[in-house]
């Protein structure tokens, strides 16, 4: 068996292995076995997107415990960040998360995390693994009575409206929402219309089949065109368990969470709220924010891909503002893990607190050309196996020097090789981007 655990828990098609019924009923039970290990209460809180696979695997989660005498609650559909929230609030051992994040619906995944409200150490995923490997066994289904309770997503949204309490608007403002029909359809809409803001929502009707179809984070498109067309201040996209969130200025333009940690770092540094003269980010982040810091006098640390590393770092290093060009962004005084929504209410605080457009909040911060392209492939092999991949990211690192940067890695929930080049000029770094992917195609390719 594979390793199961990506940088972002469990990922694969729902109903195949690793996520078919009885290794999913085996994770349940091994979870529940090592936190009695640990001395912990056998108590967790498992909450799940939209996707129709959720409630099945719910259902093997729930059976697993069961069968070793834990305790297991639902929270039903929500966010991943509100069991993070919510497992250490209401001081549960570990909190499961049922979702595939911005995958298609046929996928879903399993993420865990600990009674702090953080996703498990590596050493808990690898003993979990090991007692999967050892204890799968042929389960039959069981329906199993899940009775969620109303109380723990108002506990969620009322946190979230906690943290907008001291704002007040000086105009009116007008949000676009794209909640990719998933897990904040039911919760984003109604937190903006409590707080005061015009709010329209887009893809908020969620099926069980269409959580990101041609919406949500990955496809902003349709939703700049509504922000213009209805005069927006702003626009929001989720993705389908809504831990991250990018943006559609008033003009139609599409931006990242790079924006995200731009804006936010220096409203927190005016606020005398930054706590680190450092804001972690990954490999992924555009050179242009590294500058745009370094102007204001903050500094950029960059980790390896994946929200958990940005979060590790932060602990470090004591900083209370980090995230992903991809749209998850930690704000670590708020909540340990990234959150869609936590992140709109900051963004829309900020431009209640100014009163300025959002095109304006961002106009210091300029981008550099980047390309990225994503290889499939049949294997994941060292890339220093193989001396012509080496030799040619050398060559290109080197032609690129200080102006410019490449990035090869492979996905942690995917097949694939994620090849990311920036630079001055765009052709340029298209022309190195096709080079790079020609060579991994013809040695690791599907």
């Amino acid at each position: 068996m594979e390793k199961l655990f990506g940088t972002d828990g469990i990922r694969a098609i729902a109903g195949q292995p690793p996520l078919d019924y009885s290794t999913i009923f085996c994770l349940g039970k091994s979870l529940i076995i090592h936190l009695k290990e640990e001395g912990l209460k056998p108590r967790v809180i498992i909450g799940r997107d939209t996707r129709e696979s959720g409630e099945w695997i719910e259902e093997a989660l729930f059976q697993g415990i069961r069968d070793v005498q834990g305790e297991a609650a639902s929270s039903g559909v929500i966010p991943t960040s509100g069991i993070s929230f919510l497992t250490k609030k209401h001081g549960f051992s570990a909190g499961i998360v049922i979702s595939a994040s911005h995958n298609p619906y046929e996928d879903n995944g399993i993420k865990i995390f600990s009674s702090q409200g953080i996703k498990i150490p590596d050493s808990w995923e690898e003993k979990i693994e090991e007692a999967i490997r050892e204890g799968t066994e042929n389960i039959s289904r069981e329906k199993t009575n899940i009775s969620p309770q109303k109380t723990y997503s108002q506990d969620y949204m009322g946190f979230l409206k906690d943290r907008f309490s001291h704002v007040s608007f000086k105009n009116k403002i007008k949000v676009v929402l794209d909640c990719s029909n998933g897990a904040s359809s039911s919760f984003a809409p109604k937190v903006f219309s409590d707080l005061g803001v015009e709010t329209i929502a887009l893809n908020d009707t969620p099926d069980g089949k269409n959580i990101n179809t041609n919406c949500g984070s990955l496809y902003p498109q349709a939703l700049a065109q509504n922000v213009v067309e209805n005069k927006a201040d702003f626009g929001v996209a989720y993705d389908g368990d809504a831990d991250r969130a990018i943006w559609v200025d008033e003009k139609g333009r599409i931006l990242n969470g790079d924006h995200t940690l731009f804006v936010l770092s220096r409203y927190m540094k005016e606020k005398g709220l930054l706590k680190s003269d450092t804001v972690v980010a990954t490999t992924m982040s555009n050179i242009g924010l590294e500058k745009a810091l370094e102007v204001i006098g903050l500094k950029l640390f960059r980790t390896q891909v994946g929200d958990k590393y940005v979060l590790e770092q932060m602990m470090k290093m004591n900083a209370n503002l980090g995230g992903e060009q991809s749209g998850h962004t930690i704000f670590l005084d708020d909540c340990s893990t990234g959150d869609g929504m936590l992140t709109s209410l900051k963004m829309l605080e900020v431009l209640a607190v100014h009163d300025l457009p959002l095109s304006r909040m961002v106009e210091d911060f300029k981008e550099f050309p980047q390309l990225l392209l994503n290889v499939k492939v049949s294997k994941r092999v060292e890339f220093s196996q193989f001396k012509d991949i080496s030799n040619t990211m050398k060559d290109i690192e080197s032609s690129l020097g200080d102006s410019g940067r490449l990035n090869v890695r492979y996905s942690g929930t995917e097949p694939l090789v994620r090849i990311m080049v920036e630079g001055q000029d765009h052709d340029e770094i298209e022309s190195y981007a096709r080079q790079m992917a020609d060579v991994i195609q013809r040695h690791l390719g599907k």
